[in-house]
């Protein structure tokens, strides 16, 4: 696995952006992830669509990825962990409940977001902590939709940022990025099927892109 980009936070603190598509703050030990929509899989083939059984064992394989490079202690999710009512049932919730019993001593959080409001709060067995948000850990405000946060810089997801990378003959490469803005940071979604949402470099903004085939976090030189 290839390391992180690092970005410099408030007061230079460094926030490490894996190419597992989570960031990383070393000094508290905590992981971050957004929009991973478990059981997104299982809603598609309940109405029929041949999606792969393995898209949520992928993302649990991706989490322990995580935790065995960072040696994380908190895991925060972002928003969005579930996808919908059908997420609860237990063949949606098998690959997490499985992932939870591998690590029953991680603390793990979650800030609501629009689709858990839909989906309601995951299983009280899964000891996954629930709140409405933000959430404050050192300087930052963990909450779901961008947005400013006084006294804090907020990191978000949502929005399932992406770029488009344009190449010769009119060809573009669409990809997952982080997008760091003056006041707010914005992660890629950490789920499959998610989509991107593509929006122009502004002002101060950073954006670093995941080229996960490649397993590196790059920023976009503007």
């Amino acid at each position: 696995m290839h390391g992180p980009a690092v970005h410099a936070g408030p007061d230079g603190r460094p926030l490490e952006l894996w190419p597992q598509r989570a960031a990383y703050d070393p000094s508290l030990k905590l992981l971050l992830v957004a929009d991973a929509h478990f059981g997104k899989g299982h809603t598609f083939r309940r109405h029929g669509l041949a999606v792969p059984l393995a898209s949520e064992s992928a993302m649990v394989q991706r989490l322990d990825e995580l935790l065995a490079a960072t040696g994380a202690a908190e895991l925060v999710f972002l928003g969005d962990l579930l996808h919908g009512p059908w997420s609860q049932e237990p063949q949606a919730l098998q690959a997490l409940a499985d992932w939870r019993s591998r690590h029953p001593a991680l603390e793990v959080h979650l800030v609501r977001g629009n689709h858990d409001h839909h989906a309601g709060d995951p299983p009280a067995a899964l000891g996954i902590e629930v709140h409405a948000g933000p959430l404050r850990r050192g300087p930052w405000a963990l909450v779901h939709e961008p947005q400013w946060v006084a006294g804090a810089y907020a990191l978000a997801g949502h929005l399932h940022p992406g770029v488009r990378l344009h190449e010769r003959g009119g060809l573009s490469l669409r990809l997952p990025c982080f997008r760091m803005t003056p006041g707010f940071g914005v992660l890629p979604a950490f789920g499959a099927f998610t989509g991107l949402h593509i929006e122009p470099t502004i002002g101060d903004d950073r954006v670093y892109v995941v080229v996960e085939d490649e397993g590196v976090v790059v920023p976009l030189q503007t």
